[in-house]
């Protein structure tokens, strides 16, 4: 018996390493950021979450990619703008009051993705993740995860979205 268990009860020892043993399962747990786009629902880690925002101008660029809007100026930073729904290869739909701009940290970029709407923050267990089935989805998703609620949420992978 290691010092550090000495003078506990049977017990007392056992309840400790339960709690090890819970807090080395919840290891897997992450937070993650949910949102829809065109009726999925997908999944950020929260740490990649700058902040959300909304009502922002987005100027128009030249000579890109259909899915990249554009750029804003957010406190005197230039980020620019995906639309996940182009990104996903769907049409564009004009933007409403639930519409919104996730600004995320993806390695040494800030970039914006425009998001149909924003759900909640959720803790989800990665060891219960499933991979995802549909190939034209699987670049932009890492994984898929059902939720407690039985929704299924896609797990984005983050650098996929500014690749071409």
């Amino acid at each position: 018996m290691s010092n550090e268990k000495e003078g506990l009860t049977a017990q007392e020892i056992l309840e400790n390493e339960e709690m090890e043993a819970a807090a080395a399962e919840d290891s897997s747990a992450k937070e993650f950021l949910t949102f829809v786009s065109d009726g999925l629902t997908y999944g950020v880690p929260t740490e990649q979450v700058i902040e959300i925002i909304t009502n922002h101008a987005i100027r128009p660029l030249p000579l890109v990619p259909d899915y990249v809007r554009g750029i804003i100026n957010l406190r005197g930073q230039i980020i620019p703008i995906i639309d996940m729904r182009l990104r996903l290869g769907k049409s564009f739909i004009e933007y409403t009051s639930t519409t919104c701009i996730i600004i995320l940290d993806i390695g040494s970029d800030r970039v914006g993705i425009c998001v149909d709407s924003v759900s909640q923050v959720l803790p989800l267990d990665v060891s219960e993740s499933s991979p995802v089935p549909l190939e034209d989805r699987q670049h932009l998703a890492t994984s898929m995860i059902s939720a407690e609620d039985g929704k299924v949420i896609l797990l984005l992978n983050c650098p996929a979205i500014t690749a071409s």
